[in-house]
């Protein structure tokens, strides 16, 4: 005489749930399978009733042998959905120390059998694996399915894809976990964005991904924004143009502003420098002197003689 069990492990969603599947077998009595130990003097009888068990099915205890009676009455337990016995001769399922007959052991919501399936307990609720993702997974916003407890997702602004779902509105590529850039309902990975939407530099023709000057309402890469005579960098310097060409201080000095009649350097007017000018000769303003006793002549009065210009006190020493 014999009892036997076995154990199955059985992965749900919320961990690994330990679940133990008990079956006894009731042995043939002594006197079918030949006697056990002793004699045929030695009393053979339930440890519980004391009635004989020869010819009858019992089954063997740590502490003796037990008529079927006996041993449901006080060894079965209580199938915690049915609140009815388990009986020796049924397949009891045992989860989170409660016990369950096997046809008892199903899906709170389509009644499927859990015996041999994957399943979860959602509060006090046992669900099979469908009924849990279609209840409390997310769903994929591309393809509208289940996006699979345990499978690779993402998740943006509130909504879910699948990991091959998730592709980029230009090329079609999964994107995967490299960067993207959403565009109203778009999203596209970093190099389409960049080759459809991003401006484009005015001098090499070439995207702007970050940083750049703008100059006449055009783009420019810093590294491409340069004095048009000797091709020094022009972001963050002082500059101006000729024929919509930048040039710096002193190109544009050196190639296009006058020349100031006293000390020959160009008038450039920049940081609010100004000049005099008269006929076909220009000064600054500090250069505009009496060529005899160097009195500043801006606002004053003053004479020409040849290419001097005198203050009237010293035209009139002539």
């Amino acid at each position: 005489p014999f009892s036997s069990g076995y154990d199955q492990a059985v992965q749900g969603h919320g961990g690994q749930h330990k679940l133990i599947l008990t079956q006894h077998f009731a042995a043939l009595s002594a006197g079918e399978g030949g006697p056990q130990t002793g004699t045929m003097t030695e009393c053979f009888d339930c440890d519980n009733c004391k009635e004989s068990l020869y010819g009858r099915k019992y089954i063997q205890m740590d502490n003796g042998p037990y008529c079927i009676p006996c041993y449901d009455a006080h060894f079965a337990n209580t199938c915690d959905e049915c609140k009815e016995l388990i009986g020796h001769d049924c397949r009891e399922l045992y989860y989170e120390d409660r016990h369950y007959h096997e046809h008892c052991f199903r899906c709170f919501r389509c009644d499927r059998s859990l015996a041999d399936e994957p399943f979860t307990c959602q509060g006090e609720e046992l669900l099979c694996n469908d009924c849990y993702c279609s209840e409390f997974s997310s769903k994929c916003i591309a393809c509208e399915k289940t996006v699979m407890p345990g499978s690779r997702k993402l998740e943006y602004n509130g909504q879910t894809w699948h990991e091959h779902c998730f592709i980029c509105s230009s090329c079609q590529q999964p994107i995967g976990s490299r960067s993207f850039i959403p565009d109203k309902k778009d999203y596209y990975c970093v190099p389409c964005y960049e080759s459809k939407f991003a401006p484009r530099c005015t001098r090499c023709k070439k995207t702007l991904t970050k940083g750049g000057v703008t100059y006449r309402d055009e783009p420019w890469h810093k590294e491409c924004f340069v004095c048009t005579g000797c091709k020094t960098p022009l972001a963050g310097q002082q500059f101006t143009s000729q024929d919509d060409n930048p040039y710096c201080v002193k190109c544009f000095g050196n190639l296009y502003a006058k020349k100031c009649s006293a000390c020959t350097k160009p008038i450039t007017g920049f940081g609010g420098g100004k000049y005099v000018s008269f006929e076909d000769r220009h000064w600054h303003h500090n250069c505009f002197n009496c060529a005899r006793c160097n009195t500043s002549l801006v606002g004053k009065g003053f004479i020409p003689d040849n290419d001097e210009i005198l203050c009237r006190d010293c035209s009139s020493d002539l």
